[in-house]
């Protein structure tokens, strides 16, 4: 296995075990074996370490949650599902869990979170608009919603809705009545 590899690799535990703020230079090579010059080399800091090995399970996720919402044409749909699934990866990947933490350290509890998350959220929503162009000027708002609402579930409702179901039933009662009419479906691009 390559050193790059390792050491995400064993950054991905530490971050599962302590956390951001347990995450070291020294920690990272020692899980991983290799020197903490290694590491330096490949990396550089231990901020753009912790940031690649997040960027390995983002993607991952985002990858997983886009081939699920493929097939939903609704917009509505789409935009609870995208919450119901964000929730279901999220617990599923004990990293990613991790972001759910406060913290000093975790990039989901600073300020500037919500601008960095809108390109992501352009992105899981980029099928959808180009099925529904009618979306495309609501576009922003309806990534904003989906992102507060998606992390209020996540970060405060705990266990109270515990199933998928209750969860969607909860937002097609209170999110779909606030999405943008688009009318009837385009057919897709092929």
């Amino acid at each position: 296995m390559r050193s790059r590899t390792k050491i995400l690799e064993a950054t991905l535990g530490l971050i599962a075990d302590v956390g951001f703020e347990g995450v070291t230079i020294a920690g990272a090579a020692q899980a991983a074996g290799v020197s903490r010059q290694t590491v330096y080399s490949i990396f550089g800091t231990r901020e753009e370490l912790v940031s690649q090995a997040i960027s390995g399970q983002v993607l991952a996720a985002y990858a997983e949650m886009t081939a699920r919402l493929e097939r939903i044409e609704d917009p509505g749909e789409y935009v609870v599902e995208t919450i119901v699934l964000g929730r279901t990866v999220v617990r599923e990947h004990p990293v990613l869990a991790v972001l759910l933490r406060g913290g000093g350290e975790n990039p989901v509890f600073d300020s500037g979170m919500v601008d960095r998350a809108k390109p992501i959220g352009r992105q899981l929503l980029a099928p959808l608009v180009r099925r529904h162009p009618g979306l495309e000027p609501h576009v922003d708002d309806i990534v904003v919603m989906s992102l507060l609402t998606g992390l209020s579930v996540l970060l405060f409702a705990g266990d109270t809705m515990g199933s998928d179901e209750e969860l969607r039933t909860f937002l097609r009662r209170w999110l779909v009545p606030g999405m943008p009419s688009v009318g009837q479906p385009t057919p897709r691009d092929s």
